[in-house]
């Protein structure tokens, strides 16, 4: 410590640049405290810094006797500890995840001890150090703000049980799910709606969501005991209902429910199985080398698409690739709203089937597959459906949102099949065929970074650079945080130190995630473990990805 308070008195006044001289590893006695990263101007990114506190005097030894899930939460809570003691110093950040809580690295438990991973905005007059105030700040409020945040005595306890109990619940009904049959579980008393399309609190005085007698389901968990709630089932469910019932509300708290949600965000007992993915229309995306023929054939000019490739996709063209995709990055169920899809790409009804024969038609509709997929795939669909009646054939759950409740209409709507049949023909002309993953040009994602100056960062959640290029994610409705964004743009580093071609580069990410996954990062506090399916997923957006089909 008193190292950098000699080097912060000598800088004072000079040049902003000088700061670079307290890059290093100091002793603060019962933290060591590393300056990774020093930022080049005060108008730069903040600067990179971590504190790592031995478990002897922190008191907190007895979380790493803990499961990887309580582990994960109480290194979530101990960043937000650190981020509500740091609020009155406004050049101090820690990365943190919202109302969910991921695996990231603002927090680490490691052998040493428990490390702290923020940023530091260095002060300065002009473009002039101000060694006082940078002394100020770095010894003697930060040391504060450390010790407060990771030692016993002076967190509250019994939050942080609570906080660290409800996640490990989360990953056990999770884990559950596949033994009860279901693709996803929404718990009596759950707060569906949040407060604004740019707030992800819950609404104040809305509706708790209560399960239907006969789609309810009871898992036992290990700090809660039981929890009852609506099962949905594995196969394919619609939901359905008037407008403004709820529809979409539901559909989004299964999709976020993929990651858990921290104490009294209403979405605590939802869960949704973890490779459940968000598909919609996405005009103008890019599709790279993609067999499309499932769902797509007999193009104008005899155009292939067994190996498609655009930079202007349409909808229909673009929702089919996104489904394509998912399956090959190893989804096992899809979620569908109506109001975001290619209406042609999700039914062609029997007036429009009279009127364009199939022979002018290069697409096979969803309706036609999907029981396809169910069957021969076990690949599982909710889909958010008010417009076509069509669907009811092939479901095999129906729920009707009634009042932000559910209401299971399933036999009701079996009576309207008898009732009402469909005159529409099925045109799915050809077997569901699978295909072998498309390999990824590796070496083409090292020209990228190089021709970039090596740069990776996310752009909140929408937008990620990687080298000169930017991929646009906006579509990507279940990414959480830009954290989760950062850490995808780090492994694709990762893919392209590798040379030639992968054969399946989804499984080369998936076992980069597996394990201890953040050893492959940089000493960054500000990454959070991602997806599989939606590392594959901004990779196919990246408009110079360079795959090709495989033989």
């Amino acid at each position: 410590m008193d190292q950098l308070t000699a080097t912060l008195k000598k800088i004072e006044k000079q040049n902003y640049r000088a700061y670079q001289q307290i890059k290093g590893q100091y002793d603060f006695s019962d933290y060591t405290f590393f300056i990774d990263y020093v930022q080049a101007d005060p108008y730069a990114s903040a600067s990179r810094v971590r504190a790592v506190r031995p478990w002897s005097v922190t008191g907190l030894a007895w979380l790493r006797e803990k499961s990887d899930a309580y582990q994960i939460a109480a290194r979530d809570f101990i960043a937000r500890r650190f981020a509500e003691l740091s609020q009155q110093e406004s050049s101090l950040s820690i990365a943190l995840t919202g109302q969910v809580v991921m695996d990231n690295t603002a927090v680490l438990f490691t052998e040493e001890g428990i490390e702290l991973r923020f940023r530091v905005n260095l002060p300065a007059e002009g473009r002039a150090v101000l060694g006082k105030k940078a002394t100020n700040l770095l010894t003697f409020h930060l040391p504060k703000f450390i010790r407060r945040a990771t030692l016993e005595r002076e967190l509250d306890i019994e939050a942080l049980v609570k906080h660290c109990e409800v996640i490990e619940d989360q990953d056990f009904m999770r884990s559950q799910l596949k033994e009860l049959g279901l693709m996803a579980f929404v718990g009596n008393g759950s707060i569906l709606p949040r407060v604004a399309g740019n707030c992800d609190l819950p609404m104040k005085d809305a509706v708790p969501l209560t399960a239907p007698e006969s789609l309810e389901v009871t898992i036992n968990t290990p700090n809660q005991g039981p929890i009852k709630g609506m099962g949905i089932r594995k196969g394919i469910t619609l939901i359905v209902g008037g407008g403004f019932h709820g529809k979409s509300t539901l559909l989004n708290a299964i999709e976020r429910s993929i990651y858990n949600h921290i104490p009294c965000d209403g979405r605590e007992h939802i869960v949704t199985d973890s490779d459940a993915m968000k598909i919609r229309a996405e005009d103008g995306r890019s599709v790279h080398n993609l067999n499309l023929s499932n769902y797509i054939n007999h193009l104008p000019m005899g155009k292939n698409t067994a190996d498609f490739s655009t930079q202007d996709a349409s909808g229909s063209t673009s929702q089919a690739a996104w489904l394509q995709e998912s399956i090959e990055a190893g989804a096992t169920s899809l979620l569908i709203d109506e109001d975001t899809s290619a209406t042609n790409f999700m039914i062609r009804d029997e007036r429009m089937q009279a009127l364009v024969n199939k022979g002018d038609e290069p697409i096979t509709p969803l309706v036609d597959r999907i029981g396809q997929l169910r069957d021969e795939l076990d690949i599982s669909t909710v889909i958010v459906m008010g417009g076509s009646g069509d669907y009811l054939d092939v479901a095999d759950t129906v729920i009707q949102m009634h009042d932000y409740q559910a209401v299971d209409v399933t036999e009701k709507a079996k009576q309207v099949i008898i009732q009402h049949p469909t005159e529409r023909h099925n045109e799915s002309e050809s077997p569901l065929e699978t295909f072998r993953p498309r390999s990824l040009n590796r070496a083409a994602l090292q020209k990228i970074l190089a021709d970039g100056k090596f740069r990776v960062s996310a752009k909140g959640v929408d937008s990620l650079r990687f080298g000169k290029e930017f991929t646009d994610l906006s579509a990507l409705e279940q990414l959480e945080s830009s954290s989760e964004v950062n850490a995808i743009g780090w492994l694709w580093f990762q893919l392209a130190q590798l040379p030639g071609w992968s054969s399946n580069p989804a499984k080369e990410v998936a076992q980069m995630l597996a394990n201890d996954w953040s050893k492959l990062m940089p000493n960054q506090g500000d990454l959070a473990k991602p997806r599989t399916l939606d590392v594959m997923a901004a990779l196919n957006r990246m408009r110079k990805s360079q795959f090709k089909a495989s033989n």
